[in-house]
């Protein structure tokens, strides 16, 4: 879902052709190539090449998320439908200098938060048992969302707090 949001310290907005350096910064930095791997991105063309690729796929929507301040890209959020998975995969990455201070959960729970309350989803979605949250910040909460009618099994750690207000 390709969503333009407003945090207290960042932007989130789609990926864009724009962000070519920074995805090739961050598709090249540590944490991504152990825990993503290597995408071979080594110049600007081929991560233009990269970029081209996720924006023409149906199925994968990369937000990029930067700092409000100064309209840096530090980290992604992404929303992916996998062909070997019966749910869509939230994930994020970020830029090695920006972790550990809240960034990426801040990005990821406002999104998800977004999909949800929106009750938005494409049909897929909402066939389906739960969505699931990247790189092991989630813990299990089952929903209900009342306005869309029916149950959500949602892991992220704050999510049912945040939509039950």
């Amino acid at each position: 879902m390709n969503l333009n949001l407003e945090t207290e310290r960042l932007y989130i907005r789609p990926l864009m052709i724009k962000d070519v350096d920074f995805i090739l910064q961050l598709l090249n930095s540590k944490g991504w190539i152990q825990f993503i791997g290597d995408r071979n991105v080594k110049d600007i063309k081929a991560a233009n090449d990269y970029i081209q690729r996720i924006l023409l796929n149906n199925k994968f929507f990369y937000s990029v998320f930067e700092i409000k301040e100064t309209n840096t890209p530090i980290g992604i959020v992404t929303f992916l439908y996998r062909e070997n998975k019966n749910y869509p995969d939230i994930g994020f990455a970020m830029l090695p200098e920006y972790e550990k201070k809240g960034y990426a959960f801040e990005a990821a729970n406002n999104y998800l938060i977004k999909i949800i309350k929106s009750c938005n989803y494409p049909n897929s979605l909402m066939d389906k048992e739960k969505a699931i949250i990247s790189d092991g910040l989630s813990s299990f909460a089952p929903l209900f969302d009342e306005r869309c009618n029916y149950n959500r099994m949602i892991e992220f750690v704050t999510i049912k707090n945040l939509l039950l207000k």
